[in-house]
């Protein structure tokens, strides 16, 4: 591992690595994982989550509220559609990563 900066202090590390884990473990959920994949394409309204995901829309809307919470979407209303994307690029990123290591290549199925 290539690192630039020394070393974060302890109480920094540790603080460093409880908010990683808060964010891995919301990502662990393969609904909310499917979610942001398909925000990662651009905002998208509960609707049409709905349907890509062939889910009922309660479900859709409950983990768009995890994913709310713990700061992963944002979200635009126009009329009485709200549309969801990704809150920043540090998501944006780690969803990129996984399609780039899941999902392209010869053996991939997404």
């Amino acid at each position: 591992m290539d690192h630039k900066a020394p070393p974060a202090p302890p109480e920094e590390m540790e603080s460093n690595a409880q908010n990683a884990a808060a964010f891995l473990k919301t990502l662990a959920h393969e609904g909310r994982l499917m979610i942001l994949c398909h925000l990662g394409g651009g905002e998208k309204s509960v609707g049409e989550l709905e349907s890509l995901l062939g889910i009922r829309q309660a479900a859709v809307s409950q983990m768009l509220a995890r994913l709310r919470e713990e700061g992963l979407v944002i979200t635009r209303r126009e009329g009485k559609t709200i549309y969801y994307s990704l809150a920043n690029d540090n998501t944006s990123r780690v969803i990129g990563l996984l399609y780039e290591m899941f999902c392209s290549g010869p053996d991939a199925t997404c």
